[in-house]
């Protein structure tokens, strides 16, 4: 997929976002410019792996599965103080994380929206008040097997992951209102 990503010049919801959301923005938001609509930076992708202290091969799985989901090489990320209690030392490899941008990140974007989040076994949306006060959205994924690039015979365990979108608003209400225009899953709040 990510080859693919690659060649385009631009992604489907990119090209989407640019040519019409934009603008749709700007007239429901009530913006001066378009130039201020709310847009999507980033979205970092993070897991912890808190057994590999013990077992320092299960990191090598989740970084492979990583590099199959998202296209990119992932980086590992390494424990900042040691911690007796949970046998943790300083520097030990403790999870794995990704940041996608541009192109890789509409692509993603597109695949988790329309693939991945609907084979969510008893999906009933995601919840529209996982905003932070900067308008940035965040939520949990509890198995990594949703993605179809994952072969289910060759996943050694179950793990979740952290989907973080990273998006420059004004505020949340407007960054809501961007992901709704990308057709984003919320919950229906009654």
């Amino acid at each position: 997929m990510a080859n693919n990503a690659v060649k385009v010049k631009y992604a489907r919801l990119q090209e989407q976002y640019n040519n019409q959301i934009r603008q749709e923005l700007k007239e429901e938001l009530s913006l001066k410019s378009v130039m201020q609509a709310p847009k999507i930076e980033k979205i970092v992708l993070n897991c912890g792996v808190g057994e590999a202290t013990k077992n320092p091969k299960l990191i090598d799985g989740v970084v492979d599965e990583f590099r199959l989901i998202t296209g990119q090489a992932p980086v590992k990320t390494l424990s900042r103080k040691a911690i007796a209690g949970f046998k943790l030392r300083e520097n030990l490899v403790i999870g794995v994380k990704v940041t996608l941008r541009s192109k890789i990140m509409y692509e993603f974007l597109d695949r988790l929206i329309n693939i991945a989040l609907p084979r969510v076994r008893d999906f009933q949306g995601l919840s529209p008040k996982s905003f932070d006060k900067f308008g940035n959205y965040s939520f949990g994924i509890k198995e990594q097997i949703i993605f179809p690039e994952i072969t289910f015979d060759k996943v050694d365990r179950i793990h979740g992951l952290d989907v973080i979108i990273n998006i420059k608003s004004k505020n949340p209400e407007h960054s809501r209102v961007l992901l709704e225009k990308f057709s984003f899953p919320f919950k229906k709040v009654r």
